[in-house]
């Protein structure tokens, strides 16, 4: 794959979007790349999965604004349509995936992050929904998933006045679970960059997710997601069914076998099951 890159730590995944020359922009091929780079993920061995871009200016700065200059009306719905598969495929993974945002996430970049189950960002982010300032609407999910995340009318606010929010105000309205700054050391010397720092934690999020159930882990994001979509009724049986399945998994009995152990004479193990 030209640019999108893929590298496995043990039971972590990192996706990384590498077009920095162009602001890791999504054009058709990258939007390729990224649903090769999804099914190429061994789920056998990764719990979970880190999605990020190349460089320190830009996690993703758009869909490419000169390839889609040019569409006619089919041709954005095939467009916005193949976008919208990738991140359909992104939000319904079956293990976590955590954005980590550096720098720009703006239309297209922050639309991929909504996807995604967690979103931190480096304290130089840029979040926004601009395409109404370029004479269409937000076309990868946007219009649903800001409103799902911050509320309706927020969502409206940022998208009908096509304003950047940075990254203290994304955390504020719930956006991003946490933003990550450089250390300096007392001298006043960077010791460690925001992308640097950034990446760290996203890693140690992600190791901290893998050491849990795996099977639990993933029926709790398909609960999670399953059952948004649906009224609180419907919503607790999906809950009921998962919870149940957990209970046939040799996980469940060797979790609770160790919690009631008193005497806790052995290591708790990794937790095997995929």
């Amino acid at each position: 794959m030209e640019f999108v890159l893929y590298e496995q730590k043990g039971a972590v995944g990192i996706i990384t979007i590498n077009r920095p020359q162009a602001l890791n922009a999504l054009n058709s091929q990258v939007l390729d790349e990224l649903n090769e780079a999804f099914d190429s993920v061994n789920l056998d061995e990764v719990r979970a999965l880190i999605l990020t871009g190349a460089g320190e200016k830009s996690f993703v700065a758009g869909a490419d604004i000169g390839e889609m200059s040019t569409l006619t009306k089919a041709e954005g719905e095939a467009f916005g349509k193949k976008g919208n598969d990738v991140f359909r495929k992104i939000e319904t993974f079956p293990i976590p995936v955590i954005a980590a945002v550096n720098g720009f996430a703006l239309g297209g970049g922050c639309e991929i992050s909504m996807s995604c189950d967690i979103r931190i960002c480096s304290d130089n982010a840029v979040f926004g929904q601009p395409e109404v300032g370029l004479g269409i609407t937000p076309g990868f999910g946007g219009t649903q998933r800001l409103a799902r995340l911050v509320g309706a009318g927020m969502a409206k606010q940022m998208i009908y006045t096509a304003r950047n929010i940075k990254a203290p105000e994304a955390y504020r309205i719930g956006l991003v679970n946490e933003v990550i700054s450089a250390t300096v050391d007392e001298a006043g010397n960077v010791t460690a960059t925001a992308q640097q720092n950034l990446l760290a934690a996203a890693e140690k999020m992600a190791a901290g997710i893998a050491k849990n159930a795996p099977i639990a882990v993933r029926n709790c994001k398909k609960a999670i997601n399953e059952g948004l979509d649906v009224d609180m009724d419907k919503a607790i049986v999906i809950e009921e069914k998962l919870f149940g399945d957990c209970f046939e998994t040799e996980d469940q009995k060797y979790g609770m076998a160790f919690f009631l152990d008193k005497n806790k004479e052995k290591v708790k193990e990794p937790f095997k099951n995929c």
